[in-house]
């Protein structure tokens, strides 16, 4: 199971920084207005998300076999576990409304500014924040 614990963070980890610069990104190209600059980013911005989608998948694996070779989730004292969970859950949509977005950005459709984009990108920081004071402390 340490195997499996460790490719589980070293994927968790490369998909929290494809989460964290992908919406960097989006700041640029919401201010961009040289053309060929806006699909630069937008080329970057669609490789990034293609490959951080790849590495969300064995992360997700990885923390199902962990979570079902545990049996962490019912009895007393794992309440910290269901609350883990639904900040996963959480990241999933955020990464979910990552694509949405770059699909806006794809279409020319983005109605958001820059401003908006420096606070969306602070979410996953948050996201991560609390799932790793669940898992570490666990304090319910």
């Amino acid at each position: 199971m340490l195997w499996i614990k460790a490719l589980h963070i070293v994927f968790i980890a490369s998909w929290f920084a494809g989460l964290f610069y992908l919406p960097r990104i989006f700041v640029n190209l919401a201010q961009e207005t040289d053309a060929a600059s806006h699909q630069r980013l937008l080329g970057m911005a669609r490789r990034l998300f293609r490959f951080t989608t790849i590495l969300a998948l064995p992360a997700l694996v990885f923390g199902l076999w962990l979570y079902l070779g545990y049996g962490i989730g019912s009895g007393p004292g794992n309440a910290w576990m269901h609350a883990k969970l639904f900040l996963v859950i959480l990241v999933i949509g955020y990464h979910h409304a990552c694509g949405s977005l770059l699909r806006k950005f794809e279409n020319g459709r983005n109605q958001r500014s820059h401003k908006w984009f420096r606070w969306f990108n602070e979410v996953p920081v948050l996201l991560m924040l609390g799932i790793v004071i669940l898992v570490v402390v666990k304090p319910f």
